[in-house]
């Protein structure tokens, strides 16, 4: 009788390269220990990005108001004086016709726009990256700069009480009427012009993100799955 041999019931040694491990107890504790981890340091960057822009913010701000003195003194020494006559009873506009009222507060918005572009410009050059801090900073700081010119030009200005003016003045002379911000919404002419000519700047000049699919993926694509190097 003969005998037939069975096949080996041993393991085929290949199988056991393709079948996977189950995942212990500590492989799940060191996968939520990594997110974890991760999640952290993401706060912390955050944080860290945050004071970041709050100190640039600030900082720019307060750079900023200073141009205001700058504004105040050229709308005094610019700006076109409002001729008054008096005879010693009340006061008048010398020339009712004239239009240095509006003269004054159009002088006012052009040095205002000037003075924005040059704050604009002057961040620009020194953090070309920009941020969301940097356009904060720009607009509170040109609104700050724009009221202080304005509270200046009016001090260093003609006498602003007028009747105290035309009693040194004299019956029958002329004298400078005070001067006076007539449109408030002036103010917001150097905020935005500091915030826009910013913007304009990074739009046109400022560093950009880098494109996917660059010419260095086409020179040097991924290797294939089996870790050898493509065809080309």
């Amino acid at each position: 009788m003969v005998t037939v041999p069975t096949p080996s019931s041993s393991p085929d040694p290949h199988s056991s390269s393709t079948s996977a491990a189950p995942q212990g107890p500590d492989g799940a504790d060191g996968a939520h220990l990594a997110r974890g981890t991760d999640a952290a340091q993401t706060a912390v960057n955050d944080a860290a990005r945050v004071r970041r822009e709050v100190r640039d913010a600030v900082g720019c701000a307060l750079g900023v108001t200073l141009l205001g003195i700058v504004l105040g003194l050229l709308w005094v020494w610019l700006a076109p004086r409002i001729p008054l006559f008096t005879d010693g009873q009340a006061v008048y506009l010398k020339d009712p016709e004239g239009e240095e009222a509006v003269g004054a507060d159009g002088t006012f918005v052009l040095l205002s726009l000037a003075l924005g572009a040059v704050a604009g410009g002057a961040v620009f050059l020194a953090r070309r990256k920009g941020g969301v801090g940097l356009v904060l900073g720009l607009a509170c700081g040109g609104l700050l700069a724009a009221v202080v010119g304005w509270r200046l030009g009016v001090m260093l200005g003609p006498e602003s009480d007028v009747v105290a003016a035309a009693k040194a003045a004299g019956k029958g002379n002329t004298f400078e009427g005070p001067l006076e911000l007539t449109a408030k919404g002036a103010l917001l002419a150097m905020p935005f012009g500091a915030v826009l000519f910013h913007l304009a700047l990074t739009g046109v000049f400022g560093p950009r993100d880098p494109e996917p699919g660059t010419m260095d993926d086409l020179h040097d694509p991924a290797p294939g799955p089996d870790g050898a190097p493509p065809h080309r």
